[in-house]
């Protein structure tokens, strides 16, 4: 504690002439007062916490001026801010807040499923906004221990994932293997594939050029990556990939279409039970 009241001293000194900030006989644990307001030394005190020497003094040097500077601030705008005009934004900001809560209470009501005739009528209007910056693969994955048994018979089965050999696989990884990625059904990106293997990107751009099927091995395991499907970089996204993309872009225009659609009737509600008055301009 004894550091960080040295530490106000030297921070308040910059900020003040003739008046004093830092006095303990007024308020008892107050490390400085600005216009009335205290600072806790508990408060300085949580937000040093852990740090020593000139990092403490940084600190807390850093956040006495901010905290003063923020009430100064404030104080000065009072003087020179028309209050009313103020009160005219503050209760537009308000009314704003409430609405903006209200529409997100409403919007739970809105469905938020997608169907596929949708996904598939926007990818088609804007195929050519979803090309591939990086190739994607379907497939498989096994890392085993080097020498584990039936390796050859894991290939074949692999190059061939009919439901009994994927069957097969299973088994055996869940015998044998210390990894494995089962992935027929979804996109993996070759960056991901690269957390799993040990090779380069340009590496594995080249192999999966030639090879559908890329066994690798290091001091301590073998690699056996099965590659069902592909689609290299420039080429147009599968729809299905796209999907994830293009999913969210309808759900925006479908929750600004309900919002739209919710305040229309609320207005002609209103007008229908009379809590809107249209009356003639005379």
């Amino acid at each position: 504690m004894r550091y960080l009241k040295i530490i106000v001293l030297a921070a308040i000194g910059g900020m003040v002439c003739s008046c004093t900030l830092f006095n303990r006989k007024h308020h008892a644990g107050a490390a400085a007062e600005v216009n009335g307001q205290f600072l806790e030394f508990a408060e300085v005190d949580a937000v040093t916490a852990g740090l020593t020497g000139e990092d403490s003094v940084t600190v807390a040097d850093a956040y006495i001026r901010q905290w003063a500077t923020e009430i100064l601030l404030y104080d000065k705008a009072r003087s020179w801010v028309n209050e009313k005009e103020l009160e005219v934004l503050v209760e537009d900001y308000r009314r704003s807040l409430y609405a903006h809560a209200y529409e997100q209470h409403l919007l739970q009501r809105m469905s938020t499923k997608i169907p596929m005739a949708m996904v598939d009528s926007f990818y088609q209007s804007h195929k050519s906004q979803y090309v591939l910056k990086e190739g994607i693969v379907k497939g498989l994955l096994v890392i085993v221990p080097n020498g584990s048994p039936d390796l050859e018979k894991l290939k074949k089965a692999m190059q061939n994932p009919t439901e009994d050999n994927i069957e097969h696989v299973e088994k055996y990884a869940y015998r044998y293997a210390t990894g494995y990625e089962l992935f027929t059904n979804e996109w993996k990106t070759t960056s991901q594939l690269l957390l799993w293997l040990p090779m380069g990107k340009n590496d594995m751009a080249g192999m999966l050029k030639q090879n559908r099927q890329i066994v690798l091995a290091d001091s301590a395991s073998t690699y056996v990556l099965q590659v069902t499907d592909i689609r290299n970089v420039g080429e147009a996204m599968p729809i299905e990939y796209a999907k994830a993309e293009i999913e969210p872009i309808l759900l925006r225009e479908r929750s600004r279409e309900f919002i739209k659609n919710e305040r229309i009737k609320l207005y002609d509600d209103a007008v229908r039970f009379k809590k809107v008055r249209l009356y003639e301009n005379k």
